[in-house]
């Protein structure tokens, strides 16, 4: 008796799948293979308990079901139930049968899974979360060549601020972020580096910046200075760039969103510094640009996804495409 299975141990002669190795014996496999009906109807049989609640499971007729267990035990050479007119109990060797069919059906589910995520990266969905200065600055162009690569592909964006991109990657909300800076050490994720983003100083073409030159860190942050919100990627490198020639930034405005501090400067209200991939969410032609002296940062833009957990077959695909497309190369960043 064999204490891990409570049956006794099979000899290759008497049954295919020896319930203990768990290994299909050749010599007798075309005899005895049972196929995965087989497996099916012993385990809805043993959940169920009779051969009429069964049946009605399996689509079948108690007869029918009868028939099928029946004959599988003939090609097995081992009782798995004992029955009468009213009851149906499993044998050892039943509930044997029963560990190793759940195994056999598990492992068919599985493979199909996997088979199926293999077909979705041609059609698939993929989620992409992003700061709005990358959706609207650097994703257009890579989803534009992505699409007509894999046009079955349905894409999602979710455009948000830094700490809600993060947030949704974490929970599986969006399978890639965008975002900018690094993580904190706790964080799940992990980020891969694509470019770094420099900073231009924003005017309206009247306003304080309309002499065509560079301008120094120190000029800007004494004019009227319209600033992003605390909490965004870019305010915290500006905040940065003051403290390292000791100034504290006393902004005339504050504002939550790109669009917004567009407006802001096309009136002439002040001036403001950006990165060049928001340039894009400011809807307006209307401004000029000048390039900044002493600045000191730039904003690193990459990848976040969840550490130790595979993507699906269109984020690898997406993935990959990012790779292989043609960033700026003044502002690339090599990891």
């Amino acid at each position: 008796m064999d204490p891990g299975f409570g049956i006794v141990e099979c000899t290759m002669t008497e049954v295919v799948c020896c319930l203990k190795c768990e290994f299909w014996h050749n010599s007798c496999m075309e005899r005895s293979n049972p196929s995965f009906a087989d497996f099916n109807a012993v385990l809805v049989l043993l959940r169920c308990g009779s051969f009429r609640a069964a049946a009605e499971v399996l689509a079948l007729s108690p007869s029918a079901l009868s028939r099928q267990i029946t004959g599988l035990e003939a090609r097995l050479g081992a009782r798995l139930f004992d029955r009468d007119t009213r009851n149906v109990a499993p044998t050892a060797s039943g509930l044997a049968f029963g560990r190793v069919a759940e195994r056999m059906i598990n492992t068919a589910e599985d493979g199909m899974a996997e088979f199926e995520a293999h077909l979705s990266a041609r059609n698939g969905r993929l989620t992409i979360a992003g700061l709005p200065s990358v959706t609207a600055g650097l994703l257009p162009g890579l989803l534009r060549s992505f699409s007509a690569t894999h046009p079955d592909i349905d894409l999602r964006i979710v455009d948000a601020l830094s700490g809600s991109v993060i947030e949704a990657v974490e929970a599986g909300i969006a399978e890639i972020g965008f975002t900018a800076g690094t993580l904190s050490a706790r964080s799940r994720l992990t980020f891969q580096p694509l470019m770094d983003d420099r900073f231009v100083a924003i005017s309206a073409p009247e306003g304080p910046l309309h002499i065509e030159r560079d301008y120094t860190w120190e000029e800007l942050v004494e004019m009227p200075f319209i600033a992003m919100a605390q909490g965004t990627s870019v305010r915290e490198l500006i905040d940065g760039a003051c403290l390292r020639i000791g100034h504290t930034l006393a902004p005339r405005f504050e504002v939550a969103h790109l669009a917004t501090a567009g407006a802001l400067v096309a009136e002439g209200l002040g001036i403001t510094a950006l990165p060049t991939l928001t340039l894009p969410v400011l809807r307006t032609d209307a401004l000029v640009q000048r390039e900044i002296i002493g600045f000191g940062a730039r904003r690193r833009i990459g990848l976040v996804r969840r550490s130790g957990q595979s993507l699906s077959p269109a984020a690898q695909a997406f993935l990959a495409h990012v790779r292989e497309s043609s960033l700026p190369r003044r502002e690339l960043s090599r990891p």
